[in-house]
């Protein structure tokens, strides 16, 4: 149990490593950037806080997979958890 959750804080601690190493996206649709790009030409910000919400829009999906992911991992029940049944038989052979 214990190699398991080394194993989970290893793989979290690599992700969270390779996540610090992406490089910045601009992925627009043609009017939305065609909208971003003249904004910023005339000297506003709009396309950057464009680019941001894309970027939230994007990431949401994958957290939401992380988070039921991580509630099924913690509400699974392993097969050895689950107390042994007997039968009459195998209770009268134990006595």
């Amino acid at each position: 149990m214990k190699y398991r959750f080394v194993q989970w804080i290893q793989l979290a601690v690599l992700l969270f490593l390779l996540s610090g190493n992406a490089a910045p996206a601009s992925a627009q649709c043609p009017m939305c950037r065609m909208s971003a790009e003249s904004n910023l030409k005339s000297g506003g910000t709009d396309g950057r806080g464009l680019n941001a919400g894309i970027l939230y829009m994007l990431a949401m999906p994958y957290l939401v997979a992380a988070g039921i992911g991580f509630w099924w991992w913690r509400n699974r029940k392993n097969e050895s958890d689950e107390p042994e049944t007997f039968s009459e038989d195998d209770f009268a052979r134990h006595n």
